[in-house]
């Protein structure tokens, strides 16, 4: 999974400096991060509501579809700001053998 991430986020990264006319992330760029953030929020929405579409018919298509959807926008988003997909995946990494209760109390509260 890191190949295609790693892949998506060079793509983007080429994008991001297209021709908005030419290229969706480009346009998406060009009209700024909170028209990403709009996306990404859309985006989100529709993968809870196809989450519970699941739930209830058992399909999961639309899930992995809107997921699709939302991950690709995310990773707009974390272009947009110049955040490579290998920076969430080294956290991603140094979670991995933390438990969630012990990962988020390290947070500290806010």
């Amino acid at each position: 999974m890191n190949d295609i991430l790693t892949q998506l986020g060079k793509v983007l990264e080429e994008r991001k400096l297209a021709d908005p006319d030419s290229s969706y992330v480009a346009s998406l760029h060009a009209k700024g991060l909170n028209k990403i953030l709009e996306k990404v929020g859309e985006e989100c929405t529709e993968t809870i509501l196809a989450a519970k579409d699941a739930e209830q018919d058992g399909s999961t298509h639309n899930v992995i579809y809107e997921t699709a959807d939302l991950w690709f926008h995310s990773l707009v988003m974390l272009s947009h700001l110049n955040i490579a997909p290998q920076e969430i995946m080294q956290e991603l990494a140094r979670r991995f053998d933390i438990s969630g209760l012990e990962e988020k109390a390290s947070r500290g509260k806010k």
